[in-house]
């Protein structure tokens, strides 16, 4: 058993596709409209045919409550792996990306966390 797809609730799709690829680096692997939203993923540019990340709609006010209690409590809702987390946050800065922790030490990783612009915080992880 591997992991194929996992998600992040998102409050706009166009909004998510435009950060998650030209902000974060993703790139779109399927889009299709699936009645008023679309099946929308983007993949890792070193595997694009690697694990799919589905920027679902926040449309299910389970969702919407789960995202709020997340961010108001300051939890990431996932974590990405970066190989310099350093370059990355400086990178992410440069373009804008809003951190609400910056690079510090946790165990055998150092982490930094950010909004995502579409309701979530995103953890961003490099071992030590």
């Amino acid at each position: 058993m591997k992991i194929h797809l996992t998600s992040v609730y998102v409050d706009d799709q166009a909004n998510a596709l435009r950060f998650y690829t030209e902000v974060l680096g993703f790139v779109k692997k399927t889009d299709v409209p699936v009645g008023e939203y679309r099946w929308l993923t983007v993949v890792s540019p070193d595997q694009p045919d690697g694990v799919e990340l589905l920027l679902e709609p926040d449309a299910h006010p389970a969702a919407k409550a789960f995202k709020e209690a997340l961010v108001s409590d300051g939890i990431p809702l996932t974590q990405f792996a970066v190989d310099d987390i350093d370059a990355e946050y400086k990178r992410l800065k440069q373009l804008g990306v809003v951190f609400t922790q910056e690079p510090a030490e946790m165990g055998a990783v150092i982490t930094a966390v950010f909004d995502d612009t579409c309701g979530n915080l995103i953890q961003i992880a490099q071992p030590k």
